[in-house]
């Protein structure tokens, strides 16, 4: 059991620091609504893992893998929400560009805070919790990846939620780190055109992934 554990850790390692939606979501929460939020976002996804691990352990993944019409309609799901937050993080940056270039006190307030205020701690988690749960994928990586760590002989729900468990404190570690990282260079990222500049990366990194996963054709 311990070898399968030291195994999966590796792996998950690797997967966890691999770009994708997460990171992006986290940045963002980050630069926008603080180190609390971005946290909170962190856990939301965490909480997405094992959402997952559950429905593997029940075979809803596996229904998931066998159903093109069930695996489509919650990939279209998830592309939607990639492309309305990247959209919403894009309409963000032209705000802040049209209220730097104008009068300024309705739109952004001298250290870039949007006057609409920041994310709260639920929907940061909300945010996190959805954008991994509308992933299909995630459902199919774990259908196919954890059995392999399951030793014979094991409880499987349980095997299975321990090596959630272990992936989910990877990525909370390490989005907590990309968190820390952000709130310690504060003072940069603040800056109007620094905030603005990354607003439209994130943006379109995760509208751009969003259009990735609405027009994938095969699994």
């Amino acid at each position: 059991m311990l070898t399968s554990l030291l195994g999966f850790t590796v792996v998950a390692a690797l997967l966890t620091v691999s770009p994708g939606p997460d990171f992006a979501i986290v940045l963002r929460t980050a630069l926008g609504s603080g180190r609390r939020a971005a946290l909170c976002s962190a856990l939301g996804i965490a909480a997405g893992c094992f959402v997952w691990g559950l429905a593997g352990a029940v075979g809803l993944t596996a229904m998931l893998s066998a159903s093109r019409v069930a695996y489509d309609a919650l990939r279209i799901a998830g592309a939607a929400y990639l492309m309305w937050l990247g959209f919403q993080a894009l309409r963000s940056a032209r705000r802040s560009a049209r209220t730097s270039s104008g009068e300024g006190a309705a739109g952004t307030v001298q250290d870039g805070t949007e006057a609409a205020g920041p994310q709260t701690p639920w929907r940061a988690f909300r945010t996190g919790l959805l954008t991994n749960v509308l992933n299909p994928k995630v459902g199919v990586v774990y259908m196919s990846l954890l059995p392999q760590f399951i030793p014979h002989g094991a409880p499987v729900v349980a095997t299975t939620l321990l090596l959630v468990a272990v992936h989910a404190v990877l990525g909370v570690v390490w989005l907590g780190a990309v968190t820390l990282a952000v709130h310690r260079a504060r003072a940069v990222f603040r800056r109007p055109r620094v905030r603005r500049r990354l607003e439209q990366l994130t943006g379109t990194v995760l509208f751009g992934l969003g259009a990735a996963v609405a027009v994938e054709t095969t699994r």
